[in-house]
């Protein structure tokens, strides 16, 4: 049995990190907390209750799930933050859910990922807070929220990412982050950023720890326990009928999101699971290559974490498609165009939810509801990464390189990019279509970044080698409570 998640003590390290907390009064949210934030201590709700949603305070961390309350400021906790996609922008005959990721700190669910991979280290003294810093490679929104979380615990930490992403990124991390490394190239170069690893790794040794969302399980856990369960939640209160969910979409990014229909399979055994990526650079598609423009995916490789054996279909989107329906939502233009066509003035507002990468999972989901001729009570989720608003500089961009946005446009785009997006460059995968995507982690992991053939193999034959995952939650969450404990504040 491989040791997917680091949890033996270093009681000296451990207690270092205990000395660290009390002394800034950190309390530290469980798994169990983050999917069911209503236990959270009475003590942190008072608190929360006149703090805003980015604060730079550590009650914020009881903040990392999918249901605090709607607003910026002051907000606790309620249901599930999520929409249903007005089917005058889907052009299917399924329902289309998604997940709503702007409501967490930082604006993305990436903060969550970060979280699951910082806590498990602090607790068991595998991360000392106090001397090292954390590293977090990103191609966008994981080192915004790696960053957030170091900052709220009281360590140092280390952004990475691509010089091509947004300003908006930048300019946020300037106020958090300890150093900020942008690397060469965009979206697409993600060997570019593990090399920077490799180059930190030597010149600092033990005075970094480099978290990889690409190849650390607990980013697959959060997802898994945190984004499956609300999931879950939806889909019972909507009182949809087991045999009517039938999909899940999302890019493969680090593969962290597609843990959450690994947990929505396990429990409705016939759901199709899509994996997404820009047809600028099909990886998975064709074995291609590529640079792109749908920010926060990333590519150029199959995630460490990606449970190929449970991936049914690819679907690559091209990222002109992102673009121009990012403008539709956002645009004057655009937004009077589509009350036209019967959005209301609540829809309209949800608009501002989709990010670019958000946009590019709503084609997936399209896709796949198309692809396997939906009916009207079938059910695909998805997900909104983030929000429009990390993107806001792109719009200018746009206006300077195509010329303001008018109604002509708007009916274009959602004519084209939307009703009539298609079942093109869409692939089922049987068995061993399944086997070649597998077989693409061994050029990046075995042979780059010193993962073993034992283990790679295990992905594919060992048929424990994933079962063992879920229950890693609880192990994680004993030892957050007895951390807790010691630190003694609650």
């Amino acid at each position: 049995m491989f040791n997917l998640i680091n949890l033996e003590v270093n009681k000296e390290v451990r207690a270092k990190n205990v000395k660290l907390c009390r002394e800034k009064g950190i309390i530290l949210p469980t798994f169990a907390q983050m999917v069911d934030p209503s236990t959270t201590p009475k003590k942190v709700k008072d608190a929360l209750s006149t703090m805003g949603l980015w604060d730079i305070h550590s009650e914020n961390l009881f903040r990392i799930n999918w249901k605090n309350e709607a607003v910026e400021k002051g907000g606790v906790f309620g249901e599930v933050n999520y929409l249903e996609v007005p089917r005058a922008i889907t052009g299917t005959k399924a329902r289309i859910l998604a997940l709503v990721g702007k409501w967490f700190p930082t604006g993305v669910h990436k903060v969550g990922a970060t979280y699951a991979c910082l806590a498990p280290a602090l607790v068991s003294g595998n991360f000392d807070a106090v001397n090292q810093q954390a590293v977090w490679p990103s191609t966008g929104n994981y080192c915004r929220g790696g960053a957030y979380n170091s900052v709220l615990l009281g360590c140092q930490s280390i952004a990475i990412l691509p010089e091509e992403m947004s300003q908006e990124r930048f300019n946020w991390l300037k106020s958090v982050a300890g150093e900020i490394i942008a690397t060469p190239g965009c979206e697409s170069n993600v060997k570019e950023i593990f090399d920077k690893c490799h180059e930190l790794d030597a010149e600092r040794g033990n005075t970094i720890v480099i978290f990889n969302q690409f190849d650390k399980f607990e980013n697959y856990l959060w997802h898994y326990t945190v984004t499956g369960a609300a999931m879950i939640e939806v889909l019972e209160k909507l009182n949809i009928k087991p045999e009517n969910v039938r999909g899940y979409a999302s890019s493969t990014g680090s593969g962290g999101t597609l843990a959450a229909g690994d947990k929505l399979k396990d429990m409705y055994h016939h759901i199709k699971i899509a994996a997404g990526e820009a047809l600028q650079c099909p990886t998975l598609l064709r074995n291609g290559f590529g640079g792109h423009r749908i920010e926060g995916i990333g590519d150029k490789h199959v995630p460490w974490i990606h449970n190929a054996k449970n991936t049914d279909l690819i679907t690559a989107i091209d990222d002109q498609d992102c673009m121009d329906i990012y403008r539709l939502f956002n645009e004057p233009a655009g937004l009077d165009y589509l009350r036209g066509v019967g959005l209301d003035e609540t829809e309209i507002s949800n608009l501002s939810l989709y990010g670019i990468s958000g946009v590019g999972n709503l084609l997936m989901a399209i896709k796949l509801a198309k692809f396997y001729e939906l009916e009207e009570d079938d059910v695909v989720f998805t997900i909104l990464t983030d929000a429009s608003e990390m993107y806001t500089s792109r719009l200018g961009e746009l206006n300077e390189q195509c010329g303001p946005f008018t109604p002509i446009d708007a009916a274009k785009v959602h004519a084209a990019s939307l009703l009539h997006q298609g079942i093109d460059n869409v692939k089922e995968l049987g068995y061993y279509e399944r086997l070649s995507v597998h077989n693409l982690k061994y050029y990046t992991w075995v042979e780059q970044q010193g993962k073993t053939y034992e283990e790679i193999n295990a992905q594919w034959y060992d048929r424990e080698y994933w079962k063992q995952l879920p229950g890693m939650a609880d192990k994680i969450d004993v030892m957050i409570n007895e951390f807790n404990k010691e630190v003694g504040l609650i």
